[in-house]
């Protein structure tokens, strides 16, 4: 098992949390997004460590983007 924390921003509302949530449990091996709206925090864990490409893709894939 490995967890992974983000700092997504844009995210405003809890549409955004859904946007998100979705685009990154499409990655394979994820088994679970956990999105913080008020700090932006988004942790991932998931069966192997990913790619943090593949995440950066994924929020990007719903219109967000990952703080660096």
């Amino acid at each position: 098992m490995a967890t992974s924390t983000y700092t997504v921003t844009g995210m405003t509302c809890g549409h955004c949390v859904g946007a998100v949530t979705k685009e990154i449990g499409k990655i394979d091996g994820v088994t679970s997004v956990d999105v913080d709206l008020a700090s932006g925090l988004v942790t991932v864990e998931s069966a192997a460590p990913l790619a943090d490409t593949e995440v950066i893709a994924a929020v990007d894939e719903a219109g967000y983007e990952v703080a660096r």
